[in-house]
């Protein structure tokens, strides 16, 4: 048991992702990404009448198990096979981090951001729903999200999904070191 409730390492964990897209391929002729999900429960809840949301969405149907799959998958990870032990972070990270003013590194998010109590400051309101309409609206701007483009999209040789995760990337470390620590000061 312990094997499964400590964190795996890149060469393990890698591999199992990446071994994701031949299969699906080979399987069932189905490609992966978790974007489109939202988009098929919306046509299958909506009954407007939207052309984005007219087509068959039944035929999509396994990707709505999937995603139900990472869900319960989360929910068991998290409630049976975690440890009560704090993460294993790199103490030059600890130390830059709490330089920052993040102090609880209790669990896999600090609290001092990612908290219900921090939704209702302006901290928790840019990092939460900000933050979230922007990468909704960067998933849909990129045609796809971070897992659909550069594991899928990238492992089909895809260039549209090499580009859009280079400037996932760049957009990642432009947050991190330019725009991150004036966040955190507010």
């Amino acid at each position: 048991m312990k094997f499964i409730t400590q964190p795996w390492p890149w060469y393990v964990a890698g591999p199992l992702i990446g071994l994701v897209v031949p299969a699906l391929l080979l399987l069932g002729n189905k490609t992966f990404g978790i974007s489109s999900t939202l988009r098929h429960i919306c046509a299958a809840c909506i009954p407007a009448n939207i052309p984005f949301f007219k087509y068959d969405w039944k035929k999509e149907s396994w990707n709505l198990f999937f995603a139900l799959g990472i869900i319960a998958g989360g929910f068991i990870a998290t409630n049976y096979l975690s440890t009560p032990a704090p993460v294993n972070l790199n103490p030059k990270t600890i130390a830059s981090l709490q330089h920052l003013g993040i102090k609880d590194f209790g669990g896999l998010l600090p609290k001092d951001i990612f908290s219900l109590g921090q939704l209702f400051t302006l901290k928790g309101l840019i990092f939460i729903v900000l933050g979230g309409f922007l990468v909704g609206f960067g998933t849909r701007y990129a045609g796809g999200c971070t897992s659909g483009h550069a594991i899928m999209g990238i492992s089909s040789l895809q260039w549209p999904s090499l580009v859009a995760t280079c400037c996932f990337m760049v957009g990642g470390f432009v947050m991190t070191w330019l725009i991150l620590p004036y966040l955190l000061q507010l």
